[in-house]
């Protein structure tokens, strides 16, 4: 522990007796003085005798600390010496390293010429067998030394083919022998490789390949091999998981056989793809080429998607430098009669395709579909009745049909939908634009032309003179299924067309087109709005019904109990139905724009009505009724203007109430300050008092 002096002194103080107040006992200071005197004496001492220890050891370690460095001299002196011996031990290892080096050079000199001798001896022994008739020798009558004799023909045959033929002919068995040795043998090796084969002997394999690498027959060895990898390789009827299962298996395995294995699998994929995929292919294809488009767009986008799917997976094999190169060459080479005229056939069928939908939808309607719109007598006859109601003959009654089906819509959209898949998978990178585009353009033909834009002409050849009776509005509802048609075409248009013209110049040509056709059906709406002719005429229908002179000058003008005027409930409950219609069948700011149309005419029709009538004072406050309920319903509009022209008609109807007195003050305020002052005397003229002397006087 650490020594600290103040409880030292504590605890000598705590044992001597009289230091404390241990016990009782008194203090005794002298005491204390003493032992402290005594202990301190004690203390001198010691140290005394720990400081001459210490001397000592210092100069004990101070002898050691020199013989340590006389020691540590000696030896350096002693690493010098013998990291002299030691380079001189090297430079004498390096000399007579040299000099081995030197002897191994010559040794080889002299052996190499004596090997190739031995070699030329043996070779000119075996060449004599030939010449003989007989070979003898133990590498040719023994099977198992085959490798052996495989090397020896292949030299002799080497050597004969750089012999003259002069020479050769001098050698009459040899041309007789050696080339049919050289035969034999080549058949002999790759037999004994099959077998290896179907033994399933790697190692046996890889050893007779090793030596018909030399042999012309080399690459008739890799046709045997991929042969029999073939075999019970395709007794599945999906021949494209058979063929990679099998490269898989045999990628696997042709590295422990073959020297050049990227070689070898490659014409492997090759004879997959020229003979069982292409066989496999012409037979899908060519049932149905002629007879069913349908299924043979079908195969065809199938049969490709599978195919390039199988490629993808080639790919993780090592093929060579360019096996993406090498891959699309095959597919190319399979499909390449199929793609040519691909978009023709497709054309083709989503022409006949989609006039056959569109006909059976026309049959089940009983419908004969007719020329409406064309521009010619029948057209002009049909705008001039609907804006003039001249009696130029009756419109076409729909019964209620509008011609329009989202399930035909559905199944265009949807067989287009599947003709831009194909069209994408199968067209030219070049000619994918241009093939999407024509694609587009059926799609227009049909849907927006055929489909949507008849039914809109014959909505619009539907829709009645204003001034029929009970009048069935059909036309909104052609509005309503060809906008929400529109926005699935517009759909399809971003997500499926878009993609495949983005970055080409067909995409300005695609919206323009695309435009056309938006400009071509508003322009169409825009004539729809005849419709609000009939709506009016409506209208003018039920006032005429149920609207009584008496209702605004009624008989007893103290027993009136109604609120309001029961043609004003009907007019409101029919503009109610009309405007929930209208918000349903538009949308954006063609219903603002509708609805505006038609509140403007709403009141024209309502100020137009109330000056048919001379109104008593309970009579006018009954007109002051209906308009304020006229009013409500302007709010349904949500159009600014519309509530304010309705505003300012019910200003004008207090007018045939207010006293006489009052005329002034009244047309003088916020609404009706602004107003022509024929108008404000035209309502005033219809008061039943206006004739009265002193009336006239008030508001002249």
């Amino acid at each position: 522990e650490p020594f600290v002096a103040d409880e030292y002194i504590e605890r000598l103080a705590w044992r001597t007796p009289g230091g404390g107040s241990r016990g009782g006992e008194a203090f005794d200071p002298k005491r204390l003085l003493e032992e402290f005197v005594n202990h301190i004496q004690e203390l001198q001492v010691m140290d005394e005798r720990i400081q001459r220890k210490v001397e000592k050891l210092e100069q004990q370690c101070q002898k050691e600390a020199k013989e340590f460095a006389k020691k540590v001299q000696e030896l350096q002196k002693s690493n010098q010496v013998a990291f002299q011996h030691f380079q001189e031990l090297d430079e004498h290892i390096s000399y007579v390293a040299t000099k081995v080096c030197h002897l191994g050079d010559q040794l080889e000199g002299v052996n190499t010429p004596r090997q190739r001798a031995v070699e030329a001896q043996k070779l000119m022994k075996y060449f004599n067998e030939f010449l003989d008739g007989e070979l003898k020798s133990d590498v040719f009558t023994n099977s198992e030394k085959i490798k052996e004799a495989a090397d020896i023909i292949q030299k002799l045959h080497l050597i004969a083919q750089e012999l003259p033929f002069d020479s050769l002919m001098d050698f009459c068995c040899y041309p007789l022998s050696s080339p049919g040795k050289y035969h034999d043998l080549e058949c002999q090796l790759i037999q004994e490789f099959t077998s290896a084969q179907r033994r399933g002997e790697i190692s046996r394999m890889r050893e007779v390949a090793a030596v018909l690498l030399h042999f012309k027959g080399y690459s008739h060895c890799v046709d045997v091999y991929i042969k029999q990898c073939q075999e019970g390789a395709f007794l599945r009827n999906d021949v494209f998981e058979d063929a990679a299962i099998l490269c898989q298996r045999v990628n696997k395995q042709v590295g422990e056989v073959f020297s050049n294995p990227e070689t070898v699998l490659a014409k492997l994929i090759q004879n997959i793809f020229e003979v069982k995929l292409q066989s496999y292919v012409k037979d899908q294809l060519e049932e149905h080429r002629k007879s069913d488009a349908e299924q043979y767009l079908k195969n065809l986008y199938d049969l490709y998607t599978r195919t390039t799917n199988l490629s993808s997976k080639l790919m993780e094999f090592n093929l060579g430098t360019d096996k993406q190169t090498f891959l699309s060459k095959l597919i190319k080479s399979i499909f390449i009669s199929y793609l040519e005229n691909y978009i023709e056939v497709e054309i083709g069928y989503l022409k006949s395709r989609s006039a056959m939908i569109l006909q059976r939808y026309y049959d089940s309607k009983n419908h004969q579909k007719r020329s409406i719109g064309t521009g010619g007598i029948q057209d002009l006859k049909e705008r001039i009745r609907q804006r003039t109601n001249l009696p130029l003959g009756p419109s076409i009654d729909t019964h209620g049909e509008t011609f329009l089906s989202q399930e035909v819509v559905v199944n265009l959209l949807q067989e287009t939908k599947q003709a831009f898949e194909r069209c994408h998978r199968l067209s030219d990178p070049s000619d994918l634009p241009k093939n999407a585009f024509r694609i587009f353009s059926m799609l227009v033909e049909f849907l927006c032309t055929e489909h949507i834009d008849y039914a809109l002409e014959t909505g619009l050849a539907g829709i009645p003179s204003s001034d029929s009776k009970n009048a069935n509005l059909y036309f909104l509802d052609v509005v309503h299924q060809a906008n929400t048609i529109f926005h699935l075409f517009d759909k399809q248009f971003n997500d499926h067309l878009m993609p495949l013209i983005s970055s080409s110049p067909k995409l300005s040509e695609c919206l323009q087109k695309k435009k056309d056709i938006i400009e071509q059906m508003e322009v169409k709406l825009d004539m729809g709005i005849d419709t609000l002719n009939c709506m009016i005429g409506q209208m003018k229908h039920i006032l005429a019904a149920e609207q009584k002179k008496t209702d605004f000058k009624p008989e007893d003008e103290n027993n009136v109990l109604i609120q309001y005027t029961n043609a004003c409930v009907k007019v409101c409950g029919y503009v109610r139905k009309q405007v929930e219609k209208i918000r349903k069948s538009m949308d954006g700011k063609n219903v603002d724009t509708v609805l505006m149309e038609l509140g403007v005419r709403f009141h024209r029709l309502i100020y137009e009505h109330l000056q048919q009538y001379s109104y008593s004072c309970m009579g006018g406050m009954l007109a002051i009724c209906d308009v304020a309920e006229y009013r409500k319903c302007a709010k349904d509009f949500k159009i600014a203007l519309v509530l304010q022209l309705f505003d300012t008609l019910h200003a004008l109807c207090n007018l045939l109430v207010v006293a006489p007195d009052n005329l002034k003050q009244v047309c003088s305020g916020e609404q009706l300050a602004n107003l022509d002052k024929n108008i404000l005397h035209s309502f005033v003229q219809l008061r039943v008092d206006y004739r009265s002397a002193r009336l006239a006087r008030h508001f002249s």
